[in-house]
């Protein structure tokens, strides 16, 4: 039997999105024939209330977007029974690929701690097979992990927890720092998985010598081919090493080695070469000139960017009365959020996104109910002032423009039929529906 690859995955954010589906299709690809045995290891928001959803989600994402069946290794509770934890340990075992993503560090620590997970991961990685950790799980990769919660939520004092140091092995003494470019603070800094510099900084002083920091951004991925000891940076954002404030940055495209990612740290490397990044497509355009996204538009940005645009196309629309690029841009939209619907980040971007698809769906139905209103009603006033002149007419004999005026209304589509009680007039059906 042909040995697994050794493929370690690090992943900012993302992990459920668009943006990283070529990421896990590539790594997927390289583990043998299909379907790989592949498993999530739900420990990291084990304590949510959610967990279940979050679960469904994730398998969902994997099956629709990436295309490939997963199962779940439940190991949510140290705590749990013994059949339970020990059915999850035996699915790592068997797994070609143990995936883990969101939730909090320091409960993941705490459930692993003690318990068999830390040595299967590491088996995966030595012996062969593929292991991808994101978001809060990358955290705990490194020989130091950040309590996310604790600090930034809860308001303890910055400090370092001991990881699972799977990264010292393979040649990386680091503390890996995911959401390394977060700006979700506005007005206040949250780079840097929500420390901001000032903390970052008081956290770094507290390195050993031989230590850094290794920072992935949000929707990009550090994928480590252990075998042959290099390292791709892909998705939309970059990979930073960080050492005593002095960091070097390696941007989407770019291929580094784990000699160079450490000799970067110590400031003993040639500055990297980076691969350049392919500019995104130009958006199509369909009549009047208006932009239209394809379906396939969120894999080039992140949510939001993508429901701002559409908002944009939709209401450059609706100024050019181009109603079918209005419809377009309301579909593309729910194509989006219907893209990024498994994404298990905890953020308020798909609210965001439904709130503006319900919000353009009002404006179109408020735009077709001005359509939908019986032409009769609306220009009704200006007929009865023309039949009104047309009575002053008649009543001093001046048949000629009282002629005129039936006429004018005739050509216009407006029949008069007068009776002994007065004139009456009908807007002809075809006038209707014209």
């Amino acid at each position: 039997m042909t040995p697994l690859p050794r493929i370690l995955t690090i992943m900012g954010s993302g992990e459920t999105t668009p943006t990283m589906s070529r990421v896990h299709r590539a790594v997927i690809d390289r583990l043998g024939e299909r379907p790989v045995p592949a498993v999530i290891l739900d420990t990291p928001y084990g304590f949510q209330e959610n967990a279940a959803d979050i679960t469904a989600r994730t398998i969902e994402y994997f099956a629709a977007t990436v295309g490939a069946p997963f199962t779940v290794a439940s190991f949510l509770s140290a705590d749990a029974d013994a059949l339970t934890r020990e059915t999850a340990l035996v699915r790592i075992r068997e797994a070609r690929l143990v995936f883990t993503g969101p939730g909090s560090p320091s409960y993941a620590l705490r459930q692993w701690a003690g318990s068999e997970i830390p040595r299967l991961l590491a088996d995966k990685l030595s012996r062969g097979g593929a292991v991808t950790m994101a978001s809060a799980a990358a955290l705990t990769l490194g020989r130091f992990t950040i309590p996310v919660y604790e600090i930034y939520k809860v308001g303890e004092a910055p400090r370092w927890l001991e990881g699972l140091d799977l990264l010292t092995p393979l040649g990386l003494p680091v503390a890996v720092v995911p959401h390394y470019d977060n700006a979700e603070g506005g007005n206040h800094d949250t780079r840097f998985c929500y420390l901001g510099e000032r903390r970052l900084r008081m956290l770094e002083a507290e390195l050993p010598a031989d230590a850094f920091i290794l920072g992935v951004d949000g929707h990009t991925a550090l994928v480590l081919d252990l075998d042959a000891g290099s390292g791709s940076v892909l998705g939309l954002g970059t990979v930073t090493v960080r050492k005593d404030g002095r960091s070097t940055v390696f941007a989407a495209g770019s291929e580094v080695s784990i000699a160079e990612l450490v000799s970067a740290a110590h400031g003993s490397a040639p500055a990297p070469v980076l691969a350049p990044v392919p500019a995104p497509a130009p958006s199509s355009s369909r009549g009047s000139g208006v932009a239209v996204i394809d379906a396939a538009a969120p894999a080039t940005g992140l949510l939001r960017d993508e429901v701002a645009r559409l908002e944009s196309v939709f209401s450059t629309s609706l100024e050019e009365c181009d109603a079918p690029a209005a419809v377009r841009a309301i579909l593309n939209l729910e194509e989006t959020i219907q893209a990024w619907s498994h994404d298990t980040d905890q953020s308020d971007a798909l609210a965001t996104a439904r709130s503006a698809l319900r919000s353009a769906i009002v404006c179109l139905g408020e735009l077709a109910a001005d359509g939908t209103t019986d032409p009769a009603t609306l220009i009704g006033p200006f007929v009865e002032a023309l039949l009104a002149e047309r009575v002053r007419a008649r009543d001093s004999r001046d048949w000629a423009a009282a002629d005129t005026i039936r006429d004018r209304l005739l050509a216009a589509g407006i029949e008069l039929h007068d009776t002994p009680d007065g004139t009456t007039w009908e807007l002809r059906e075809s006038e209707r529906v014209s």
